[in-house]
């Protein structure tokens, strides 16, 4: 990735919260994209391709566990970053950040991955 910005794909499973932090990334210069729940980020993962996928803390653990393996099988290129991860690793994820953040960390971490390969932030 270069320090070009960004095309994002941001899911929540709250619609509040979605449409809140979307904006504050928006703010930042990046291109996003917002879906709700599994099904949404599914839908446009089939119609198009992301340089990140950000899966927030509202979705369900469920959703934060399966959609990352969806995402790499749709576009194997995709970066996958996990809010609130329940400090685990998971295989298919490129960083993690566990919630409590402020929106600046968050996009620090975003900044971090255009640059470089692997980036795990807890």
């Amino acid at each position: 990735m270069s320090n070009s910005k960004l095309k994002i794909l941001y899911s929540e499973g709250d619609a509040d919260v979605l449409a809140s932090q979307a904006a504050s990334i928006q703010k930042a210069g990046h291109h996003v994209t917002t879906a709700e729940n599994r099904k949404g980020v599914q839908e446009l993962l089939n119609r198009d391709a992301f340089d990140l996928v950000i899966l927030g803390p509202t979705l369900s653990r469920n959703d934060r566990h399966h959609l990352p393996y969806m995402v790499k099988k749709s576009h194997e290129g995709t970066r996958v970053l996990v809010l609130h991860a329940d400090g685990g690793r998971h295989p298919q994820v490129d960083a993690i950040l566990e919630t409590g953040h402020r929106m600046e960390t968050l996009l620090e971490l975003i900044a971090k991955l255009q640059t470089s390969d692997t980036v795990l932030a807890k």
